[in-house]
């Protein structure tokens, strides 16, 4: 890995690869997190927006641009940044880095094209309150954290985003689309001065002010409130045949000391694998639901750690004793170091395979760049998942699993 900040407060992060395909995107400090409280779904819709025109560019110019020469360009929203990225071959690179930031620093958000464009979200948030499986997500989160904006949906509410102006998305980019608080991030086969010499080339046709505030006082964040769920429990009727439930609590920050004995506890439970305890308990053994998943959520000082299954209505009860069952196990006793190894040559396992997911690596890189300045290794993720001991698994456990801790979401 290599890094470079540039005079404006731009920081670049680069990596190579095996292949002719370069994985490069733009990854800015700005979610639904720093969205004002009149701001709720903006850095969403900015998103959208970013792609509808430029001094520069009309937006089928942009959405042709990568296209036309077989890339891909992209974009997502999370609750603390959102990415533009692309994938192309290695000599399309100066194209591919000049819309980046064209369409970053330079996006004129025409009210036209916002007038057009709210509608499809709209249509976006129809489809996503159509699919409980996802929904139940937000809303846990919105429990989790109720009156922070991390429990804030990112897709936002309809009737506030047709209230929207051009002026509105204007002034929500010039506060938090700087270069200060943007990472470029190249995965591939192109040489960092060869990186920072085309950085440099396109940010000369960006507008001068936009690149002024380099060196800004940073954003600060609100820090959310501590959780006491007091076994909250909470049942929304739904007109579904499934129930879908989640459990859950607040987890850790990256670097909190708990955070990768977590991540072992979170991947035993109900990881990818088939092989995990959640599914051996609720799927193979019972037969109770088709999937049961939990995951693990990282903020930059907090996190959600979370169960997620669906369900005959009658058998709800009965999952969450089993998944409880789980858990307590995890609390009354450490593995024996057998039985973690086996749980650690898994994990590293898995982890080797996910780099072969080169899109995903290189999103990950940019991201983890963004907010703690470290893009650790393959060989050093390893070697500090084979350091895990039983006792630091065993008082995670205890830290995050308690049933006081946890939170229930019920659908049905």
């Amino acid at each position: 890995m290599d890094t470079h900040i540039l005079p404006c407060g731009l920081r670049i992060v680069s990596a190579p690869s095996l292949t002719d395909v370069v994985y490069c995107g733009i990854a800015v400090d700005a979610g639904t997190r720093d969205e004002l409280p009149h701001e709720s779904g903006m850095a969403h819709f900015t998103e959208h927006l970013t792609f509808k025109g430029t001094p520069r560019r009309r937006s089928w110019h942009i959405l042709n641009r990568m296209e036309s020469v077989g890339g891909d360009l992209n974009a997502y929203t999370g609750k603390e940044e959102t990415v533009y990225y692309s994938t192309f071959l290695k000599e399309h690179f100066s194209r591919a880095i000049d819309l980046l930031f064209d369409i970053t620093l330079s996006s004129t958000y025409p009210q036209h094209e916002m007038d057009k464009e709210v509608e499809v979200v709209i249509d976006e948030i129809e489809s996503y309150n159509d699919t409980p499986s996802e929904l139940i997500f937000d809303e846990f989160e919105g429990i989790i954290f109720q009156g922070h904006p991390l429990g804030r949906n990112i897709l936002g509410q309809a009737d506030q985003l047709r209230q929207f102006q051009s002026a509105d998305i204007q002034q929500f980019s010039q506060r938090l689309y700087t270069p200060s608080r943007m990472v470029l991030f190249v995965y591939g086969n192109i040489p960092m001065k060869r990186i920072i010499r085309e950085a440099e080339k396109a940010l000369e046709r960006i507008d001068s002010h936009r690149l002024s505030s380099a060196h800004s006082t940073p954003l600060l964040r609100e820090a959310p409130q501590p959780f006491a769920p007091a076994c909250l429990e909470t049942v929304r009727q739904k007109d579904t045949h499934q129930a879908h439930v989640m459990l859950g609590t607040r987890g850790v920050p990256l670097h909190d000391p708990r955070h990768l004995p977590l991540y072992m506890l979170n991947n035993i439970l109900g990881g990818p694998g088939m092989n995990s305890r959640f599914n051996l308990a609720l799927r193979e053994r019972n037969g109770l639901v088709y999937t049961v998943e939990s995951n693990l959520t990282t903020y930059t000082d907090t996190g959600v750690w979370s169960v997620y299954f669906g369900c005959d209505p009658h058998d709800v009860q009965r999952c969450l004793h089993l998944v409880r069952k789980e858990l307590q196990r995890l609390t009354e006793a450490p593995f024996t170091p057998a039985a973690l190894n086996a749980y650690k040559r898994q994990a590293i396992g898995q982890i080797g395979i996910s780099y072969d997911a080169f899109e995903s690596v290189s999103i990950a890189m940019g991201k983890r760049y963004l907010h703690y300045g470290t893009t650790p290794s393959r060989e050093r993720l390893i070697e500090q998942v084979q350091s895990l001991t039983p006792e630091q698994l065993h008082q995670t456990a205890c830290d995050i699993f308690l049933p006081d801790k946890l939170a229930t979401l019920i659908y049905q």
